[in-house]
């Protein structure tokens, strides 16, 4: 069996040599014994006696990058000044700023954007409150919100360890679709506090992107604030996977000729993502859906203390097949995995119907190592950008929050997402569609502008978007003009 790739981080380990006692060679000779890769060499300064050099190394992880600084710093005459990562050195003082759109250069420039210029403003939105999304930053400021609890694969790590999270957000949503956003990472696992707090910030945001908020409490979280609010709340670890899961879907059965509502799903992990990702399949189309957890196949004959299994028994599973993922895999033509690594095997593939669909989303570890799958299924997909047909949620949320923005959305409904995944699915052509092509790079400029669009309609037809569809339109039309 091929191994799975392994990550990579590059360090910077900067030397003072002595010249007499050492060289270059001989640390190079190091790097190689112990497997580093050498990508490049800085001269920071030089003398007769001795140099200072930067050497960036490739290395595997942590343990890695140690055990090469050790053995390094064992040469006679060498010496580790420093040793840097360069993500953390991306990383010092955060990674996003705020910044004026206007200069102040002069007292009039004061009194118009401060008092008291400013107090007419003030009046303006006191008298029509609506007049907040076009006189203040509500109009494109999204607040990504998170209380630590589960971070990545990292699990409950606290807010403060969140916060390179979110400020990753924050950028992804202004590069891909010029959404503001600011992090906010909460120091309470308290359902009520959070809401509270939610509710009270809302006035100065357009919309809410709840982040790496651990279920079940991440449920009734969003459901609350969806009612109780009037802006867009999305909580991206549920429906942002859910939406580019249901875009790959779309493509990867043009490949097999099946249709949504014929085809027989199982899924592994019935928590916040598996979840969403359920209802937005059935949402669009799909007839079976057979949700498995550790217990095995969620059926009706089973009461579960799981408020949100006893509702997912209700439209899943509908022939109300029992025991675990051996039984029911039994001719699934897809299988969608958002749980843990190595559950699924060769035989389970075996068993499944012809031309196999995987998506295996477990990470860093998928459900089965995509070279192991090779051979057995005619679309493979993970959460790995080393792999292809990545389910990344970067094609979703910048593109959603975008076009709810624009027509000023009361809130991101199912319509909207399905209208986002097959958009998302859209821009891959015809031409380009192929089993290591479903899904489009995270880096593809059209993704943004199909999904906006694609949801700005969504909208309008389901009757939650606010802003004048005239004037909407007008002003899109002036973008393009200007473009």
């Amino acid at each position: 069996m091929a191994s799975m790739s392994k990550s990579s981080m590059n360090i910077i380990i900067r030397l003072q040599i002595e010249k007499q006692l050492a060289s270059f060679s001989d640390i190079a000779k190091v790097i190689g014994e112990y497997h580093g890769d050498i990508v490049g060499i800085d001269v920071i300064s030089s003398s007769k006696n001795r140099t200072i050099r930067d050497i960036t190394i490739n290395v595997n992880d942590q343990k890695h990058s140690e055990e090469i600084t050790s053995n390094i710093s064992n040469i006679s005459g060498v010496e580790v000044i420093s040793v840097s990562d360069r993500t953390f050195l991306l990383h010092l003082g955060g990674k996003i700023e705020v910044n004026s759109k206007v200069p102040i250069k002069n007292r009039d420039d004061l009194s118009r954007v401060y008092t008291p210029g400013v107090a007419q403003v003030c009046k303006a939105i006191a008298e029509k409150p609506s007049k907040a999304h076009t006189l203040t930053i509500k109009r494109n400021t999204v607040a990504v919100v998170s209380d630590g609890t589960a971070v990545l694969g990292l699990g409950d790590i606290g807010p403060l360890a969140a916060m390179p999270v979110m400020e990753g957000k924050a950028m992804l949503f202004k590069q891909m679709a010029n959404v503001d956003s600011f992090p906010i990472c909460l120091d309470t696992k308290d359902t009520e506090e959070i809401i509270q707090i939610i509710k009270a910030i809302a006035p100065a945001f357009g919309g809410i992107n709840l982040e790496d908020i651990a279920s079940p409490r991440c449920f009734e979280i969003e459901e609350r604030l969806k009612k109780e609010l009037d802006i867009p709340v999305f909580h991206d670890d549920q429906h942002g996977t859910a939406v580019v899961i249901l875009a790959g879907l779309i493509n990867a059965l043009k490949l097999t000729g099946k249709e949504l509502k014929d085809i027989k799903v199982v899924l592994t992990g019935i928590g916040a993502a598996g979840i969403a990702c359920t209802k937005i399949l059935v949402a669009a189309g799909v007839k079976n859906v057979i949700g498995v957890d550790r217990f095995g196949a969620i059926n009706r004959h089973e009461t579960y203390e799981n408020l949100q299994w006893e509702e997912y028994k209700n439209f899943t599973n509908p022939d109300n097949l029992t025991g675990g993922l051996d039984e029911v895999i039994e001719d699934a033509d897809v299988f969608i995995g958002v749980s843990a690594p190595g559950i699924l095997t060769v035989n389970h593939l075996k068993k499944m119907a012809k031309d196999p669909i995987v998506f295996a989303l477990a990470n860093p570890q998928p459900e089965i190592d995509p070279d192991t799958a090779e051979g057995y299924v005619r679309v493979m997909a993970t959460g790995r950008s080393d792999f292809p047909n990545q389910i990344n949620n970067v094609l979703c949320f910048p593109g959603i929050f975008r076009g709810a923005l624009d027509c000023r959305a009361t809130e991101i409904n199912e319509e909207m997402k399905i209208a986002a995944a097959r958009a998302i699915a859209n821009v891959v052509s015809e031409d380009e569609l192929s089993e290591t092509y479903i899904i489009p790079s995270v880096f593809n400029q059209k993704v943004v502008d199909a999904v906006k669009t694609a949801v700005i309609q969504a909208a309008y037809k389901t009757g939650v978007a606010r802003k004048d569809r005239l004037k909407l339109e007008s002003q899109m039309d002036k973008e393009l003009v200007e473009v």
